[in-house]
């Protein structure tokens, strides 16, 4: 027998693919929206679609949720036990060039999202958010942090996502489960990211671009952890912020040491100036995660850039082939 019907925003995405894949393995049925959008190259988005189709109870909707009117259709077509929000706009850097997209998709798509929810009595929502957010704050992050300094567009937008979740828990006594995701990479990642980048370059023997000296330092966490603790976040909470990282930060010279190990190959580094809507160090308190949710990261870094670079070595040639 299936379980109930879940709809995940953003499943040609890196994250939302692996969670629906999640869903799909512990028998629900899942129905994947993406625009598919060109933010990053589109090949990786289809290659994520092609494995998630192969499951019978995977149905995919070329949806953008910023619209209203088609996304109202689809919550009409079927009856969600709950809506796990993984469409965004990501990108620090991207969003200080077009801050508008990320308004309309992080803080008015969601929007659409949570009053669909609240028109069609579906009480359980997951919204996916950033250790962005985290900005300035004192490490390790724990989710009671005033997060009132964004710096940058992205981060602001996500902020904007969250408040707006805790006014439908407080207005429609809404179930929430805000998830703040850390430096999230590992198979079929995002080419926009460091550790696809990083692999990719070396491998190929072009200069790797670092913004810094190499020194900053960041809580990578791998993608299956990540994937294992949204479907964990779908549990009653009532209305819950939850870290969701590796509960260890590396500097970024660490992660191209490793890359270079297993690959077997040097790196080339070009370092460029630090950028101002940059975060210095992430490092994440998962303590909540484990009291609520049961969640602990079981893959470290070591293990995750292994089993990340067998994946490259088995898509080298295709590989080679994606735009970053």
């Amino acid at each position: 027998m299936l379980k109930k019907t879940i709809l995940v925003t953003g499943a040609a995405g890196f994250i939302g693919a692996k969670t629906a894949e999640e869903l799909l393995a512990k028998n629900y049925r899942v129905i994947g929206i993406d625009n598919l959008n060109d933010y990053y190259d589109v090949q990786l988005k289809e290659y994520r679609l092609k494995q998630l189709k192969k499951f019978p109870n995977f149905k995919f909707y070329k949806l953008d949720i910023e619209n209203f009117l088609l996304l109202n259709r689809l919550f009409k077509k079927y009856s969600f036990l709950a809506v796990v929000n993984l469409a965004a706009r990501a990108g620090v850097r991207y969003s200080i060039e077009n801050p508008h997209i990320y308004m309309t998709t992080n803080a008015n798509g969601t929007l659409n999202l949570l009053e669909l929810c609240r028109k069609n009595n579906i009480n359980k929502f997951v919204l996916a958010s950033t250790s962005s957010l985290y900005a300035g704050q004192k490490m390790p992050f724990k989710e009671t942090l005033a997060v009132n300094t964004p710096i940058s567009p992205y981060a602001a937008s996500k902020k904007a996502a969250e408040a707006m979740c805790y006014t439908y828990h407080y207005l429609y006594d809404m179930d929430i489960t805000i998830v703040r995701y850390f430096t999230v990479y590992g198979p079929a990642g995002r080419p926009d990211m460091s550790i696809f980048r990083f692999i990719k370059w070396i491998d190929e023997g072009k200069p790797v671009q670092v913004y810094g000296d190499g020194t900053q330092s960041r809580d990578f966490t791998y993608v299956d952890d990540i994937a294992k603790g949204t479907v964990k976040a779908l549990k009653r909470v009532g209305f819950k912020v939850i870290n969701l990282g590796g509960n260890k930060p590396y500097k970024l010279n660490y992660a191209i040491k490793l890359i270079e190990k297993h690959l077997g190959k040097k790196a080339k580094i070009k370092y460029f100036p630090f950028h101002k809507a940059d975060v210095k160090a992430t490092w994440a308190d998962v303590s909540q995660a484990k009291k609520i949710l049961n969640w602990t990261p079981n893959i470290g870094l070591e293990e995750g850039i292994k089993k990340t670079i067998q994946w490259y070595e088995k898509k080298r040639v295709w590989v080679k082939g994606v735009e970053l």
